[in-house]
């Protein structure tokens, strides 16, 4: 083992829809995370693996901080905090564009009591007003004393390789936690399902709430290389399935078409996909429902 290496656990939080899991896409350098634009996409606590130089950099992509209301709500919000356990470093995600509202600062409040290292990440840059940006640095810098301030846009890339290298350069000394090759700790059961999860919000939008789950209920290989894929996409209401499957299945197919490709591209080889939706109401009390989309339970 290189003794000059590093390796370290960074704790990216923030407000829903801040865009961190597409930071930890563009850290890393390959999609990781599921991407919407709806916010608390994220429901679990997913591990990125960046490498720069001699330091791999293990990103924790959180849920989005936010009041809970429901269990799910509950228990999304424990993983995040869950995710910063163990943190070498923290990384407060704000959205530049949208400011500074009530959800930012009651985490800003909370983080004020944390001994580890923060940075803060003004992101969305290219989208916001740029007189605003020192505003909100100097407000969030006056309530936390953060080791330094990122100015960045995970979506065009602009500051992503400042930050990354300032990330390395905090990594504490001591061997690398993975194999170099690998970029996230997440299995390919919930790799699969995440995907599928991200079609479902990007294809339907604001037609499908929240009330979603999708479980990987059979995952095999096959002689010839390939993989096969059983999921069930779970909903609390029949007009929720009708809407996933669409006018004589079209939606689901559409559906199927591109998460297949998508993990065809990601795990690279054939995947033979099959989604199957089921109306369950209070899917969002059952226990196994949460085991198998990787939350603790909440009571």
């Amino acid at each position: 083992m290189n003794s000059s290496q590093s390796c370290g656990l960074v704790a990216v939080v923030g407000a829903p829809n801040a865009g961190k899991s597409t930071l930890v896409n563009a850290l890393v350098g390959q999609k990781v995370a599921i991407v919407s634009p709806k916010a608390q996409t994220t429901r679990t606590r997913l591990m990125g693996i960046a490498i720069e130089g001699a330091a791999q950099i293990m990103l924790v992509d959180t849920p989005g901080i936010f009041e809970p209301r429901r269990r799910l709500d509950r228990a999304m919000v424990a993983a995040a905090w869950g995710g910063t356990t163990d943190a070498d470093l923290i990384a407060l995600v704000i959205d530049a564009k949208a400011g500074l509202g009530p959800k930012v600062m009651t985490i800003v409040e909370t983080l004020k009591g944390r001994r580890e290292p923060k940075l803060l990440v003004l992101n969305k840059v290219d989208v916001s007003d740029k007189g605003k940006l020192l505003i909100h640095a100097r407000r969030l810098t006056d309530a936390i004393a953060f080791d330094a301030v990122f100015m960045v846009s995970a979506t065009t890339g602009d500051g992503v390789a400042d930050l990354k290298a300032a990330l390395a350069a905090r990594m504490p000394e001591g061997p690398w936690h993975f194999p170099e090759d690998q970029v996230s700790d997440a299995t390919d059961r919930l790799l699969a399902a995440e995907v599928t999860r991200e079609q479902l919000y990007l294809q339907l939008h604001a037609e499908l709430p929240y009330a979603s789950a999708v479980e990987t209920e059979k995952y095999e290989e096959r002689p010839d290389g390939s993989v096969e894929i059983h999921q069930q996409i779970l909903v609390g209401r029949p007009t929720q399935r009708a809407i996933i499957l669409g006018k004589g299945g079209a939606q689901i197919k559409q559906i199927g078409a591109r998460a297949r490709a998508q993990l065809s591209e990601l795990m690279g080889r054939k995947v033979h996909l099959y989604l199957h939706v089921k109306v369950k109401p209070d899917w969002d009390e059952d226990r196994g429902v949460y085991r198998d989309i990787g939350l603790d339970w909440v009571e």
